[in-house]
């Protein structure tokens, strides 16, 4: 069964290029780009990865991880959090969140995959 990753962008490039590479890689992958629907897509998509751009419209990614934490069904599943804004302190918010990893981009093909599948593994082996 395909490993299922929410990926949460309001880019549209950016969301096209996660999808694209991320399905076109054997994942399941579902999308968000309204950080107000992200919760209830989650709980009903079921992901055992999300991507989380940090910077979203209506509410911040790093406040959506912070209830990802909170919430039963979703608590335990990696978040991999993507930002443009890689300034200094950016990644101890981010982690301080709850965030699994971090990329800032632009997002290489390689560094995406990379991070997948390190969150995957760590994930399998808890």
């Amino acid at each position: 069964m395909a490993m299922r990753i929410l990926v949460v962008e309001d880019d549209l490039l950016n969301r096209m290029f996660f999808h694209d590479v991320l399905e076109g890689h054997g994942y399941e992958v579902a999308v968000v780009s309204d950080g107000g629907a992200v919760m209830e897509e989650a709980r009903a998509f079921r992901p055992d990865l999300v991507t989380m751009d940090i910077h979203l419209p209506n509410v911040s990614g790093l406040r959506l991880i912070r209830m990802m934490r909170r919430d039963a069904q979703l608590r335990d599943t990696p978040i991999l959090a993507v930002t443009a804004f890689a300034g200094r302190g950016e990644e101890d918010r981010i982690r301080k969140a709850g965030a699994d990893a971090y990329l800032s981009k632009p997002v290489t093909i390689e560094r995406l995959l990379g991070e997948v599948e390190k969150l995957s593994r760590a994930n399998t082996a808890a």
